[in-house]
């Protein structure tokens, strides 16, 4: 019997997501944007990835919608709209889910499942993780521009979904608790900010050591914050993420060499927060520098560099498109740290 998904943010990751299911046979519900929705409509998906993987999944094999249409048919929801949406996303099929039916936030983030479950008491809400990066180029084609896997939190009710997520090339690593991993890629995601503001692609602001450095100075004061916290993020990476810290800073050349592979990324691949910056949308900024500020504002820790990386973003989503080299943004990142010990 085909299962019914319902999928709450058509954006890059949703419908690269659902699109994989849709192939797989599950009945999918695409709700967005009307431009994407346009542009799926009349092109279908082409559904490529970093290692050569292509699927095509025709206008035929999945339904669009503005508004969601008949929740209370769907078996499964996938929740993956800007954190800032959460709430109204799950508002609007509030009193309309049958009890008991999943709810998986794949957002950035540490508190949405959280909101979840608040307005959908009687549905099961879990926190979920998309660990790579989806590219959309236009004419129904989305692309997998980085390494990375789904997290979920582990629950009965995931056996449930998770071979036909197996099926769809999209196999569920399940955790008894997640809020480690959560932590763990919210430090990779403080990368972020910083690539929105170099206007570079990922790659080539990655490969170069300057904007590494501040990527190394905004994580090491996260780290800082969840070690007063007593938090332990997971380590997503090679090596583990205080160490990762110091090698953010060697040169180019050995960076290249020894980390070849963090920058397997598409040559056009760019943070989801850049993205939001050219169409003029709000960014997910509080809910990853600003849950460090929080976080530090909690324990007493000073958060001086993530809290003006969060300024540099708002100045930009007023609307200054002006963009920053490595130089640059280091020494607005490292006088803010100064003028915090001095």
């Amino acid at each position: 019997m085909s299962q019914r998904v319902l999928v709450l943010g058509a954006g890059s990751v949703g419908v690269f997501i659902g699109g994989h299911l849709a192939a797989a046979g599950m009945e999918v519900i695409f709700v967005g944007r009307q431009r994407i929705l346009d542009d799926i409509a009349e092109h279908g998906l082409r559904l490529t990835d970093l290692d050569g993987g292509s699927t095509e999944v025709t206008p035929d094999r999945f339904g669009l919608a503005l508004e969601p249409d008949e929740p209370e048919l769907a078996d499964l929801v996938l929740v993956t709209v800007k954190s800032a949406d959460t709430a109204a996303a799950v508002r609007a099929v509030a009193g309309r889910l049958r009890p008991g039916t999943p709810v998986v936030s794949l957002q950035n983030g540490i508190g949405n499942a959280s909101v979840i479950r608040e307005i959908l008491p009687t549905s099961i809400a879990l926190a979920g993780m998309v660990m790579f990066n989806v590219v959309h180029s236009g004419r129904g084609c989305f692309h997998r521009a980085s390494d990375g896997d789904l997290a979920i939190q582990d629950d009965p009710v995931v056996d449930r979904f998770a071979d036909r997520f197996r099926a769809a090339g999209l196999p569920l690593r399940r955790h008894r608790d997640l809020r480690p991993v959560q932590w763990a890629k919210l430090l990779l995601n403080l990368n972020n900010p910083i690539n929105a503001l170099s206007g570079r692609p990922l790659r080539e602001e990655l490969a170069e050591r300057d904007y590494r450095r501040c990527l190394a100075l905004t994580q090491s004061e996260a780290l800082a914050v969840m070690n007063t916290a007593r938090i332990r993020p997971a380590q997503l990476t090679p090596v583990p993420p205080e160490l990762m810290v110091h090698l953010l800073r060697v040169p180019d050349a050995v960076f290249r060499r020894v980390f070849g592979r963090v920058l397997a990324i598409d040559p056009l691949a760019r943070s989801s927060m850049a993205d939001d910056l050219a169409l003029g949308r709000r960014t997910e900024i509080a809910w990853l520098c600003g849950e460090i500020v929080r976080l530090g504002d909690m324990v007493g820790h000073p958060t001086p560099v993530n809290r003006r990386l969060t300024e540099l973003i708002r100045i930009a989503e007023s609307g200054d498109t002006a963009r920053f080299t490595g130089s640059r943004l280091f020494a607005e990142l490292t006088g803010a740290a100064a003028a915090v010990a001095d």
